[in-house]
């Protein structure tokens, strides 16, 4: 029977998912990451799935999204949209090291994935945990510095204030840089990394995506089946059944 827990660890909310006859084992390892504006409980399918597969799968809730909500929404929320990019990216080490200290993962086979922002995430975590073993981002994009600056432009056409403090900007956008998977790809060092994307997605632009994956194609031509891009010509910003059974098809493939 697989079971879910609701926890804190080190106070952060999530949901634990695992076979229950195999709680106490050591075993691989997912973290999955939520959307912008969504809820770790919209992603238990998925972690269903795994966990029949023998992962124990954890999914976190980030900063200022369900039980961590203070009341932020709308431009107000959008303004924190890279806190919680950048927040979320710190707390996977944090997670990690919990579950490991506890000796209820194997640290050879963790895996990190993540819908929307929770993709954004999953790319940028990618620069900085070399224990990630292989990664899937379902409608995210690596392009933190650009996606910043166009995010601010958009604001500022649409005459919305943006209440940061001009040395502030230019320190997060260093700290966006250093996270930037697209200005440092060999970062990657031919890790397994699925992406998938709808064709038509109103939210994160897909040629941006796919424009990244043929850029690093070239540094998987001796590993050609560890990094695929999945196209669904008609999706939005909704991954399909398709894409969730590759999903958990790619992790029992490489974790």
């Amino acid at each position: 029977m697989i079971t879910i827990e609701n926890e804190r660890m080190k106070e952060i909310p999530l949901l634990h998912i695992v076979d229950q006859e195999r709680q106490r084992e050591k075993l691989p390892f997912i973290i999955f990451v939520h959307g912008f504006r969504s809820v770790k409980e919209n992603n238990l399918h998925y972690a269903y799935y795994l966990a029949q597969k023998g992962f124990r799968v954890i999914l976190p809730e980030a900063l200022h999204h369900g039980e961590r909500n203070a009341g932020l929404s709308g431009h107000d929320l959008n303004i924190h949209f890279w806190d919680v990019v950048l927040q979320s990216i710190d707390e996977l080490a944090i997670l990690k090291d919990a579950y490991e200290e506890q000796q209820l993962i194997d640290p050879s086979r963790i895996g990190v994935a993540g819908t929307s922002m929770g993709g954004i995430v999953t790319l940028g975590a990618l620069t900085r945990y070399p224990w990630i073993k292989a990664a899937t981002s379902l409608m995210g994009m690596p392009y933190y510095e650009k996606f910043a600056s166009w995010q601010i432009d958009e604001m500022k056409k649409q005459g919305l204030e943006i209440p940061i403090e001009e040395d502030e900007l230019s320190q997060l956008m260093l700290r966006l840089k250093e996270l930037d998977l697209s200005l440092q790809p060999e970062k990657l060092q031919n890790r397994p990394l699925l992406f998938w994307h709808g064709k038509k997605d109103p939210i994160v632009p897909f040629p941006s995506t796919y424009h990244f994956y043929e850029t690093i194609k070239p540094l998987y031509q001796n590993d050609r089946e560890k990094l695929q891009f999945i196209i669904d010509e008609k999706a939005g910003h909704k991954v399909s059944v398709e894409g969730v059974a590759q999903t958990v098809r790619w992790f029992e493939t490489f974790v």
